[in-house]
């Protein structure tokens, strides 16, 4: 029997997935392990293996397409097989899905409501959520939850890691896309459970969630959507009732009364692609909520251009004419540039960061690499010796080494350096799992390894999760100095400019020196100016003098 293999989840965030190569075609025999096609999402391009044998009969995404997870990627069965009715289904299903409203489901409501009273589903309350342990691989059937970062009865916002999943591949943090309290948590720490069961639940504090909770996390779909089809008609009776005068003016989002928008995660990220103000959007679902149709049906009010007249002049000035054409070209974001652009948007605008900068003595360092690099087989950078004293001076202290959150700030009793690299697309940041027990030359291995699979695409979402503080090296390019954002959940970021020969002074006289420029950038929060600068003089004795590193 012929096997549906849909668009997998090859990341925590992945939302959506773009086929930049096939390497089958359709009537290839494919094998179980063989690589199917290569994936793009928001962190990396992936292989993507085959698990099933047989010969591929159908590709449901061309080459360069774009298509959401879990929708049909390929089929794949026996030779000639009849696959008509899985197509039909597909296409059946993406008609179903584009309805959010059809008038063809009040026809079959009886029928459901007998369904559902005869199931032992329970309505949803008001504003709860009921989240679900996730598919975070696309093989993985199950998930066991390493560690909770909330706890039953803390506040939670969208955007906050809730807990640390270990699926069949990797340990990956779950993203809470709600806001409001943890009422309620289905698997505990060290448990595993099947994906789609009752993982947790959040929302108004003091909500009774027992007949959720008895009913193992089932809610009634049908009884939600009755009951946001009638907020729904309530709002479009409403507009009805106001005169035509008003109907004509400008309106904003019901739900931004308080200055704050409320829009579904989905609907959010739409916006985003489309350029779209949320505050310009009327929210059509629950209290004024903006979802998905109001993003995808709106359209921008014309502008108004009024054009002033230039004043007159007495004095006509020589008009210059110059011929040429003007022309601009829209190149589509990847799903790495959205990545790179939501991870630091969120650090800049939420992190009340600071500077400081330091410049070091490089010529005790060059002379060591001089000597370092003159043993067969070995190689060891600048950039090397930088990871290194980083290291060394985060043991030293350990204020640096942290993450905050709301309720806590987190002290991260392990070192590992994330670097800097880029790429094509954009920037990846490999990490050094326990830099701190590494030698010079391991470092440097592991340095070259990891950023040769990040410039091919072969990096894995593991080899990039983790870090406790980054480094970002902009000297090879002979940048002197800079400042970088903050890599969250890190507290703090080195810049890295190059070495740079200039007059110095030592013992009283002006003699040619090498320096380089450092600038660490903290998050106030946890990292409190006196800790930053305390960190730098640490950081350059180990740098000035690198045989204390190997002390």
């Amino acid at each position: 029997m012929a096997t549906v293999v849909n668009m997998p989840r090859l990341s925590d965030t992945m939302e959506e997935g773009v086929v930049a190569k096939w390497l089958k075609k359709v009537g290839d025999k494919i094998e179980e392990g063989d690589i199917l096609a290569e994936i793009e999402t928001d962190k990396a391009t992936m292989e993507f293996e085959s698990f099933h044998e047989g010969t591929l009969l159908h590709i449901g995404i061309q080459e360069g397409e774009t298509s959401p997870v879990d929708k049909l990627l390929a089929i794949i069965g026996k030779e000639g097989e009849d696959i008509s009715g899985l197509l039909k289904g597909d296409v059946h299903q993406k008609k179903e899905d584009s309805k959010d409203d059809n008038k063809e489901k009040n026809s079959s409501d009886d029928k459901s409501i007998a369904d559902t009273s005869s199931s032992n589903e329970v309505e949803i309350p008001k504003g709860v959520n009921v989240v679900t342990m996730p598919r975070l691989s696309d093989t993985m059937t199950d998930g066991t939850v390493a560690s909770w970062l909330k706890k039953v009865g803390d506040k939670v916002e969208e955007g906050d890691i809730l807990a640390e999943i270990e699926t069949d591949k990797a340990t990956m943090e779950f993203e809470c896309f709600y806001e409001g309290t943890i009422l309620h948590i289905g698997v505990q720490e060290g448990e595993t459970a099947p994906v789609d069961s009752l993982l947790t639940i959040i929302g108004p504090k003091g909500t009774d969630i027992s007949a959720i909770i008895k009913n193992g996390g089932a809610v009634s779909i049908l009884e939600k959507s009755s009951s946001t089809e009638k907020v729904e008609e309530k709002a479009e009776s409403k507009k009805e009732e106001k005169p035509s005068n008003e109907s004509e003016k400008p309106q904003s989002s019901s739900n931004n009364a308080g200055g704050r928008i409320f829009a579904s995660p989905l609907a959010k990220k739409i916006a985003a692609d489309k350029d779209i103000n949320l505050s310009d959007v009327q929210g059509s679902g629950e209290n004024g909520r903006i979802i998905k149709k109001d993003i995808e049906n709106y359209t921008p009010s014309a502008a108004v251009k009024i054009e002033t007249p230039a004043p007159a002049s007495s004095i006509t000035a020589a008009s210059v004419s110059i011929s040429g054409e003007e022309k601009s070209e829209e190149v589509k974001n990847s799903q790495m540039r959205k990545a790179i652009a939501k991870s630091l948007g969120n650090s800049k605008f939420t992190s009340p960061d600071f500077s400081l900068n330091i410049e070091v003595d490089m010529d005790n360092a060059m002379a060591s690499r001089t000597t370092i690099n003159s043993i067969p087989d070995t190689k060891v950078s600048f950039n090397d010796m930088v990871v290194k004293a980083c290291a060394m001076a985060l043991k030293k202290h350990p204020q640096v080494n942290t993450s905050w959150t709301d309720a806590h700030t987190i002290y991260h009793r392990h070192i590992h350096v994330g670097v800097a690299v880029a790429v094509e697309d954009g920037l990846l940041v490999p990490v050094i799992k326990h830099t701190d027990q590494l030698s010079l030359t391991q470092i440097g291995a592991s340095v070259r390894d990891l950023a040769g699979k990040a410039r091919n695409k072969k990096i894995s979402p593991a080899e990039m999760q983790g870090s406790t503080f980054t480094v970002s090296n902009l000297g090879m390019f002979g940048i002197d100095n800079f400042t970088s954002i903050i890599n969250q959940p890190n507290s703090a970021i080195l810049s890295v400019g190059a070495i740079v020969e200039k007059p110095v002074i030592k013992n009283g006289q002006i003699v040619v020196g090498n320096t380089m420029k450092l600038t660490l950038t903290c998050d106030h929060r946890t990292v409190d100016g006196a800790v930053g600068a305390q960190f730098l003089q640490t950081l350059k004795t180990f740098i000035e003098n690198p045989v204390t590193m190997l002390a």
